[in-house]
């Protein structure tokens, strides 16, 4: 090669390298960590309700008692979330928290407790594929005026002890089937609710406590269980 081609084209390589890096920093700067965020309506005395992320209304239609979202993507990092009755605007929210989340993971944020003293419990979800003939179920005490339960198996073994009303349980594997159910205030054998699951391999589920105890007057929300696939 002649000596003027060389020293041509040891000028052009660092350019077109520079250019090669500026691009690879341009596709880097488009990657957005994301979580995945459900957002679940818990509130047995609440509207619908509205939910807004970073004064951004992500909810198509009013989320209404006991559903849920399933789960959202949202932009990692420090998150304000707001929860407003349908149709308010963001003039009046009932819950107004900052959550950090984190690239690649799963969260639940539930809109907890009677509409006076409502509050976000948010819970990490892991999403850990069960073993093989297995299913992963967790349970929460959402039911405001509800003691505190024992859940067991009817006829069969306990499956989570002493929970308080906001307390979760983490995700724990069984054998996939069909369970029979009994939520029972602590130290007692009495069923305050009975609930049948069909859990299947391979899925995984979040079971909640949900309405009262003793509903106040007008309010039909009676003590039951709401089931979750969370994936």
């Amino acid at each position: 090669m002649k000596y003027w081609m060389r020293l041509m084209m040891l000028a052009v390589l660092p350019t077109l390298f520079l250019a090669s890096c500026d691009d690879d920093d341009d596709d880097v700067d488009l990657i957005i960590d994301q979580a995945n965020v459900m957002v679940v309506h818990a509130s047995p005395d609440a509207p619908g309700v509205d939910l807004y992320v970073d004064d951004t209304k992500v909810n198509n239609a009013a989320l209404n008692y006991p559903n849920n979202t399933g789960y959202l993507e949202v932009d990692a990092g420090e998150r304000n979330f707001k929860v407003t009755a349908a149709g308010a605007g963001l003039g009046s929210p009932v819950i107004d928290a900052d959550v950090t989340l984190q690239s690649d993971m799963n969260y639940t944020v539930f809109a907890a407790d009677e509409l006076g003293s409502i509050m976000p419990i948010v819970l990490i979800d892991d999403l850990t594929a069960p073993a093989s003939g297995q299913a992963h179920i967790r349970f929460v005490h959402l039911s405001p005026d509800a003691p505190d339960v024992d859940v067991v198996v009817q006829g069969g073994p306990e499956l989570f002890s002493d929970l308080e009303f906001k307390e979760a349980t983490a995700f724990t594997p069984v054998a996939a089937g069909s369970y029979t159910v009994e939520v029972q205030p602590v130290g007692t054998d009495v069923a305050a609710v009975t609930a049948t699951l069909e859990l299947q391999a391979g899925k995984i589920y979040t079971v909640f406590a949900k309405g009262f105890l003793n509903p106040p007057s007008g309010n039909t929300n009676t003590l039951g269980a709401e089931v979750i696939m969370n994936n």
